[in-house]
């Protein structure tokens, strides 16, 4: 359909019947194309924008009702009127309906009875046309808000959006957001099934007001994606509150029906979206601030050692962990200390803070690995019953490079040195649980060799195993960077996932040569 003239196909092989019925819906308003034979006029509805097909019965080469069947197999919304310059029955009649036809005329027929039908069966398809269209766009709209408030980051959701809203519109499309931190970011998908990409732009929100409205801009002024030429594009903005920048969704105007009534639920469903994912991004700074806090400040500087720490909390993560470590000197020695509290949560981030701050009072008691992993479990078991770590202690002599360690129940550590690497196995129960613990183990930390404590979120992968984990840590872990803070963060770059999901810790202690 051309804007609002409806265009039509008539179907005869007689040229003094078929020139009636042109002139007829040409007077009528309606834009009329021809054909003589049904394989004619199967090709122009296969090749051209038709709304409407009036068809003879009787075709030279074809049945109108095998034409009539072949049209609705391949345009089901198209509507066919039948017409017939012969006496037809009530078996003919009901033959064409029953195959497809959406109105079956005898001759005579009158022009104003043939108009009257065409635009009765117009107004039927368009309705239903649009009532489909409508169906069609909230089923896809209501996977976008799906999509939209699972996704795990600022940039996801505005990608997720973008893409969801070229789907709905079948075009090019554009959602504009600030983020927590005040960065205004734009997913723009060029079209449906397109990838969606995040760039950075800047939009004035001078007199947008709170809740919904909806303008019709000039595409120059979002010059984001390549519009469709000649038109101009709507813009959705949604406001859910005063202090708080308003979301924009921008489309071509083309896609648009009355009031927008789509696209103004896709901007505030998005909107929505866009303010749960600011207030996770609030809260997860405040835990990750906090937790960082639970934390050693700074490192010790001891003579003959090289030490760096990497910590990580969990990206999808709003609650604080329970990853620990420590380092601190102790009449000579070094106390190294890493370990893992069940769960994450503000109670597991207490336990974490009360297990740290027992390990360096035991410990600056005097008290050797294994004695303090014991006192620890006594204090877990009478106070903080119910809870479970995992920790590993050690403490190294710089000049000789002895170590005594006890672990826990953790992760073994790691030594590599010269391209080898070791795991320092001892198998012993949890924290919290009743059980005979093995006697601390005693080893040398050659010159020139790496210690390397970590949790478990550095190497365990949904899609792998905890012995395939250990596998590549090895594998990453035979070369060690002169930058001992280098070779901590190509650990997490190398073994991490993007998007980590629990708190990953690291402490590298390398015994200089």
């Amino acid at each position: 359909m051309v804007g609002d003239q409806a265009t039509v196909l008539v179907v005869d092989d007689s040229r003094t019947k078929r020139y009636l019925l042109v002139s007829w819906l040409t007077r009528a308003g309606f834009a009329v194309r021809e054909a003589e034979t049904g394989t004619e006029a199967l090709e122009r509805v296969a090749t051209e924008p038709i709304d409407l097909v009036v068809l003879d019965v009787r075709l030279p080469d074809l049945s109108g009702f095998d034409v009539c069947e072949r049209i609705k197999a391949d345009h089901p919304a198209m509507p066919v009127i039948h017409v017939s310059a012969h006496a037809v029955d009530v078996v003919d009649r009901a033959q064409g309906l029953t195959r497809g036809a959406d109105a079956y005329l005898a001759e005579p027929i009158e022009p104003e009875e043939l108009v009257a039908t065409a635009h009765a069966v117009l107004r039927y398809y368009q309705a239903r046309q649009r009532a489909e269209l409508l169906a069609e766009r909230l089923t896809v709209l209501a996977d976008t808000t799906v999509a939209v408030h699972a996704a795990p980051n600022f940039a996801r959701l505005l990608e997720a959006a973008a893409a969801g809203a070229a789907d709905i519109f079948k075009s090019p499309a554009a959602v504009i957001a600030e983020t927590f931190d005040g960065d205004c970011l734009a997913g723009i998908a060029a079209g449906p099934g397109a990838k969606p990409t995040i760039v950075p732009w800047v939009v004035d929100d001078t007199g947008v007001p709170t809740g919904a409205t909806v303008r019709v801009n000039d595409p120059a002024e979002w010059g984001l994606v390549s519009w469709p030429a000649g038109d101009t594009v709507t813009v959705a903005a949604a406001r859910l509150r005063e202090d708080r920048a308003p979301l924009y969704v921008v489309v071509p105007s083309a896609t648009q029906t009355a009031r927008t009534p789509v696209l103004v639920q896709l901007a505030q469903a998005v909107a929505s979206a866009v303010e749960a994912q600011r207030s996770f991004d609030e809260e997860h700074r405040i835990a990750v601030t906090l937790q960082r806090s639970l934390l050693p400040q700074r490192l010790p500087e001891v003579a003959g050692l090289d030490l760096a720490v990497r910590y990580e909390p969990a990206s999808a993560q709003t609650e604080v962990g329970g990853d620990f470590y420590e380092l601190v000197m102790l009449d000579g020695h070094l106390l190294v200390a890493i370990g893992d509290v069940a769960g994450h949560s503000l109670h597991a981030a207490t336990v974490m803070a009360e297990l740290r701050h027992a390990v360096r009072a035991y410990a600056v008691e005097g008290h050797q690995p294994g004695v303090i992993l014991d006192r620890l479990n006594e204090l877990m078991r009478t106070l903080l019953r119910n809870e479970l770590a995992t920790l590993c202690i050690l403490l190294l002599h710089p000049p000789s490079g002895r170590i005594r360690l006890a672990s826990a129940g953790h992760l073994p550590a790691l030594v590599s040195v010269d391209g080898r690497v070791d795991f320092v196995q001892q198998s012993a129960p949890l924290l919290g649980v009743r059980a005979e613990r093995p006697d601390d183990l005693e080893f040398v930390l050659p010159a020139g060799a790496t210690l390397v404590l970590y949790t478990d979120g550095l190497i365990e992968r949904r899609d792998a195993t905890i012995d395939e984990g250990m596998a590549a840590l090895a594998a990453c872990a035979a070369r060690v960077d002169d930058d001992l803070d280098r070779f901590c963060h190509r650990l997490l770059v190398e073994l991490a996932p993007p998007e980590i999901h629990d708190d990953v810790a690291v402490v590298a202690v390398r015994r200089r040569r």
